[in-house]
């Protein structure tokens, strides 16, 4: 099966601990690291699991309700 490739826009941030990172596109996605290497590797980590967490919508009034299965 095709690997889907995704980008995503990141802000980083000098803290007191290192680096704070956050991924702009995704709500409360933040992650941090001593150094800013370490930082991005956190923030790639935990954009996978944002996106995994299985968040249910509730539909609109009429709509059917699906799964489609996609592969990262």
């Amino acid at each position: 099966m095709a690997r889907i490739i995704l980008k995503f826009k990141i802000a980083l941030y000098p803290s007191e601990e290192g680096f704070a990172i956050s991924a702009l596109n995704l709500p409360g996605c933040w992650s941090q690291g001593e150094r800013e290497e370490e930082a991005a590797a956190n923030i790639i980590d935990a954009i996978g699991e944002y996106l995994e967490a299985e968040i249910e919508p509730e539909p609109a009034e009429g709509a059917e309700r699906r799964e489609v299965e996609v592969s990262i």
